[in-house]
């Protein structure tokens, strides 16, 4: 921490930044709402403390009226916030706009951070954005039920379905596998690890969209054979539906599982305590690919406090922080170290897997349509899971309106 603060104070000064108490008094705070409201209060009632002169206004909202402020406040130029947190996949659009603050011109930010979550917070190499939630969708199963029937952890998604298949054979009231199926982002995100271990994507590197491939029609035709080994009426499984069925037993292997779900998984509410493992998601053509679903802090670019908003962000991504955080409030740290703190480990016993994951975690395209992509794919998805289109026709329908919305 003292070489931490060292560097802070040598890059301020080369900045030419100082934060006079008078000069920067002010700053409004636009977070998310849910899980992740109690990590930006605990940090605004600290930092409220440190600087008692400072009049701090934090808005909770949710993703989509959260985005819609952002976006709609940067259009338009309102100066209305100087703390932003944004999902990920927005982050494109934001950057690419010119819509937030170049982190480099109001002092830095020090530390080791994950690097996928680094990468997104990057734009033609300028960081735009600091990683605040190191989130990123494992893989959990049943290691009781896997090693009473002679498996081991699944390395392939062809290794879930003969493990999923043989255990719902043979425990009674055991479903295989559970995955989410409401279409949208939630059954998008439950396939795109199948996609892309098979060696699939949606958009190229270059934005073409490049779902009628070989290698998309293999991930979903294996996709949909989830369906025989879930409960029944899994299409309309989101997370509560799919972390009950984990905790009460009533499945053996979740295809998905984010850190906010597997933050109870040992609590009294669970049938299966400390029985069920939580990894990265298995490989099947290329090796494990899971996907990533950071949350970032920027500075918009028209914010009158930027040296205040910046002086912010580095205290809520200090090392102390980022630990006090995921000890109090359970959302996942996003520098490197903390992943094998021995006080997070203890509580959170994931947390070198879930490292693991993160080194190796893939990020949806990195485009400015992704919202409309998303919404395209997630209902050709659901089509094809409840039988209204085959693999082929669904994967080949949406990429034709894939094609039509990256053109807009």
């Amino acid at each position: 921490m003292r070489t931490i603060g060292k560097a802070l104070g040598a890059m301020l000064m080369l900045a030419g930044l100082s934060l006079p108490a008078a000069a920067q008094d002010r700053l409004v705070i636009a977070g998310r709402d849910a899980g992740f409201a109690p990590a930006l209060a605990k940090m605004v009632e600290l930092y409220q403390a440190k600087n008692p002169s400072v009049k701090i206004e934090r808005l909770e909202l949710g993703g989509g009226p959260l985005y819609e402020r952002l976006a709609v406040g940067a259009r338009e130029k309102t100066a209305a916030t100087d703390v932003a947190m944004l999902d990920d996949i927005w982050a494109p659009e934001f950057m690419a706009r010119g819509w937030l603050t170049d982190l480099g011109t109001v002092g830095g930010l020090p530390g080791e951070f994950v690097k996928s979550a680094m990468d997104v917070s990057r734009h033609d190499g300028k960081l735009y954005a600091a990683p605040f939630v190191g989130n990123i969708a494992m893989f959990a199963y049943r290691k009781d039920l896997l090693a009473k029937h002679g498996f081991e952890r699944p390395k392939t998604w062809s290794d879930v379905v003969k493990a999923a298949q043989v255990i719902q054979d043979k425990e009674q009231g055991v479903s295989g596998l559970v995955f989410r199926g409401i279409k949208g982002n939630p059954i998008v995100t439950s396939f795109l690890p199948v996609l892309w271990a098979h060696g699939g994507d949606v958009v190229s590197a270059d934005g073409k969209a490049v779902l009628d491939t070989p290698a998309a029609e293999k991930a979903l035709t294996q996709f949909l054979s989830f369906k025989a080994l879930a409960p029944k009426g899994v299409e309309t499984y989101n997370a509560t539906e799919l972390r009950d069925a984990i905790q009460q037993g009533r499945a053996a292997i979740a295809v998905e599982m984010w850190s906010s779900w597997a933050g109870t998984l040992d609590g009294s509410a669970s049938k299966v305590a400390n029985q069920v493992e939580v990894v990265a998601t298995p490989g099947e053509v290329k090796g494990p690919a899971p996907m990533l679903g950071a949350w970032l802090l920027a500075i918009p670019a028209d914010s009158p406090n930027k040296a205040r908003a910046a002086d912010f962000i580095r205290f809520v991504t200090s090392p102390e922080n980022q630990k006090l955080i995921a000890l109090e409030t359970g959302n996942p740290p996003t520098l490197t170290a903390l992943f094998n703190d021995k006080d997070l480990v203890a509580k959170y016993r994931w947390y070198p897997a879930q490292l693991e994951a993160l080194n190796v975690a893939q990020a949806r395209p990195r485009i400015s349509q992704w919202a409309r992509v998303e919404t395209i794919l997630g209902d050709y998805l659901q089509l094809a899971l409840i039988g209204q289109l085959q693999p082929k026709q669904a994967l080949t329908e949406a990429n034709a309106q894939i094609t039509r919305a990256l053109t807009r």
